[in-house]
């Protein structure tokens, strides 16, 4: 199957998405354990202002979560497009070509009937 430009886009967007998707998830139980093994709380744990110690990693799920967020914003944008273009596809393959069509329709929309 041959993949046209704009399915490699999409491949290539996919494909970064679920690499920033499984840095997240890495991330996420990396600082999870950090905070469960000094047994703080949730909010005190994950406030920037509070763990100077874990700061730049919590700043990173937030830039992994963004960037997610924009990939997936990407993709769907390329659906939206794709959707669209394969709608014309369609209703164009359903206007019968002229010599399929009857005498009767042929003469209608010539005559304006």
């Amino acid at each position: 199957m041959e993949k046209s430009v704009s399915d490699r886009e999409l491949i290539a967007i996919m494909k970064q998405y679920f690499t920033a998707k499984a840095e997240l998830e890495s991330l996420k139980g990396q600082l999870e354990a950090a905070r469960q093994a000094r047994s703080e709380a949730i909010d005190v744990f994950y406030d920037l202002r509070e763990n100077a110690e874990h700061a730049a990693d919590l700043e990173r799920s937030h830039r992994l979560k963004a960037e997610m967020v924009s990939l997936m914003q990407r993709a769907e944008a390329w659906w939206k497009t794709a959707s669209a273009a394969d709608q014309r596809v369609r209703s164009d393959a359903k206007v019968e070509p002229e010599e399929w069509q009857s005498f009767e329709k042929r003469a209608d929309s010539f005559f304006g009937a």
